[in-house]
Parts: structure tokens; C-alpha cells; sequence
């Protein structure tokens, strides 16, 4: 069945698979022989493993390995025999049952496409059976940043240290948070006012910060009585580093208090984004300071303000 991959189409494989399967049922095979049958591979795992070399983050390679695990245990096919209905059918049913988004289905779509092409690309399958499913149109929608005065409010309305210099470490450098809560104190280098962060991947990257955030930065750290190497820590004893979920509940409960909506850590890097191609950053140095591999995933966080495209239409065109 291997050798005839390259002839074969995927349903045809699975009838040759059939016709071998009627043709030797009449024979048994010897307890000695069983050892020198090839085990059928685990091609979920040698392709999480191939991912890993690629440098995937373990959180990416968790994603896709339920994912497409999901989609295997739904299909209840062999991989080598799941066909193009197949997976049009599965993606349909889970939009139905769980009611997900388009971007949701597409990017399972995206991820079960680049299993079976990797498949495709190892010779397991002759085609992938993704290759015909194409993109979902998800339309676009406007997402919301924060104001200056709402960036403001939440500075005026700080009563901690710790928070004020969180705020605006995330709105000056445009981090993630995940990379923010990595960050050690020795990271920080106060002279230049900048910081290496290690981003998705692992990959290296400077951020800069303001000269507020410098002060505010300062003035936390040389209050804490605590021995913990972590930049951000807990406000009370033991003083363990602060974790992503910490971070956005402490957020999200200074936004209720103050009667702003959707006060969350990505809204600062998104914000940051916008107000530079408002103010005419070039987009490949926009690209380089927020980490992003794909331009086109830079030009999704940058929103230009409506206020100025109407600006510029009166100076440009009207």
C-alpha cells in the first residue's frame, strides 16, 4: 500500500486496502511473523514532534494537537482514508454544535491543512484532502482601543505602584503579556530604556519604553522588600511572579471600578499599533517592534482612526 501512494488517490488506497483485506482473511500469519509487520506510525505525533523542530511554543503545539485529535476521533477514519467531504462535513457540525465564530472554523482549517499537507509533503498520503476546503471569509471587524483619556483615568485612579507601572510598561512597549510576566529585573535597562523579551517561538526581540514608564518602573521596585528576581510580583506574601491570568483579572477588576469596558492586556499592544500608524510609522518597523513574523498580522492590529481618514481625504482628495 505504501509503494502504490504515488499511484493511488486516497479513496483508491483505502479499496485497495479493502481488496487485500478480503483476499488474505483466509490466511494466518505465525505468532513469529506478527513481529516483522510494520506498526502503523502515530502521524499526530511525528507531526507535533516536526512542529516542535520548527520551534513551535508549547502553547501553539497544544492547540493543534487537540485540534486535530479532536477531528480524528469525530471522523473515526484512518488518516490515510479521511477525504475532502470528510472534513467539510466535520468543520460544519462543529460550527452547529458549538456555535463558533467563522474565525474559530477557519482556524481549524487552517491547522488540519497543515497537518495533511505534511502528510502530503512525508508521502503518507498521496493529497491533501484540505486542499480543496478554501479559506473562511470572516469579514472585518473595527476592535476597540483605549483612548487617551481612558489610559489616563486608569493611571489617576492607580493605587498601587505596582499596577501604575504595569500599565504603562504594557502601553509604551506594545508586549504581550505573556512575555511581560517573563520579564526579570535585570531584563530592564534603565540607561537605554529598553528590554530583550522573548517572544512567540522563543524568538529574542528589544521593546522600548517611555520616560514615565522609567519612573514609574523605578519608583515600584525600589518600594518592594522582596528577594524575587521577577519584574512584576504578587502584592502580598510569598511575592510569587505575577502569571498571565493574575494580570488580566487585576485589569479587568480596575476596568469594572472605573466604568471602562473591556480593560484586558492585548487592548494596550493593539492601542499601541494604532496610534503609530496614526502618527506615520512605517509598517515594517511597526512589524519589528510588536514581533510580528507576517506583515499582514501587523496591518490587523493597526486601526486607522476614521477621524483621519476623513482628514486626509479633505487634504488628498476633497
Amino acid at each position: 500500500m505504501q509503494q502504490m501512494l504515488p499511484y493511488l488517490n486516497n479513496a483508491q488506497i483505502a479499496k485497495l486496502r479493502d481488496a487485500l483485506n478480503v483476499v488474505l482473511h483466509q490466511y494466518d500469519l505465525k505468532a513469529n511473523d506478527l513481529s516483522e509487520l510494520e506498526e502503523s506510525p502515530n502521524f499526530l505525533e511525528a507531526f507535533i514532534s516536526a512542529k516542535h523542530i520548527e520551534g513551535c511554543s508549547e502553547k501553539s503545539l497544544k492547540y493543534y494537537h487537540t485540534t486535530i485529535q479532536t477531528m480524528l476521533h469525530c471522523v473515526e477514519k484512518d488518516v490515510r482514508e479521511i477525504e475532502t467531504e470528510d472534513i467539510r462535513r466535520y468543520l460544519t457540525d462543529y460550527q452547529e454544535r458549538k456555535a463558533s465564530s467563522k474565525v474559530t472554523i477557519d482556524n481549524i482549517r487552517r491547522i488540519l491543512s497543515s497537518f495533511f499537507a505534511w502528510l502530503e509533503d512525508e508521502d503518507f498520503i498521496l493529497k491533501s484532502p484540505v486542499r480543496r476546503i478554501h479559506k473562511v471569509k470572516t469579514g472585518t471587524n473595527i476592535k476597540e482601543t483605549y483612548s487617551d483619556e481612558d489610559l489616563e483615568i486608569m493611571r489617576d485612579n492607580c493605587t498601587e505602584l505596582r499596577d501604575m507601572a504595569m500599565i504603562d510598561l504594557l502601553s509604551s512597549t506594545g508586549m504581550r503579556v505573556g512575555e511581560m510576566v517573563l520579564l526579570n529585573r535585570e531584563d530592564i535597562n534603565f540607561e537605554e530604556r529598553e528590554c530583550v523579551v522573548f517572544g512567540k517561538g522563543s524568538k529574542e526581540r528589544i521593546v522600548y519604553f517611555d520616560a514615565r514608564s522609567k519612573i514609574h518602573l523605578k519608583n515600584y521596585l525600589d518600594s518592594r522588600k522582596d528577594t524575587n528576581s521577577a519584574l512584576f510580583v504578587g502584592l502580598h506574601s510569598p511575592f510569587q511572579r505575577l502569571t498571565i491570568g493574575g494580570v488580566e483579572v487585576r485589569l479587568r477588576n480596575i476596568g469594572k471600578r472605573l466604568g471602562l469596558t473591556k480593560v484586558h492586556p492585548h487592548k494596550f499592544r493593539r492601542t499601541l499599533a494604532t496610534m503609530a500608524i496614526d502618527k506615520g510609522m512605517p509598517i515594517e518597523q511597526l512589524q519589528q517592534l510588536l514581533g510580528h513574523k507576517r506583515i499582514d498580522t501587523t496591518l490587523q492590529y493597526a486601526m486607522v482612526k476614521q477621524s483621519n481618514v476623513k482628514i486626509a481625504h479633505r487634504k488628498y482628495i476633497g
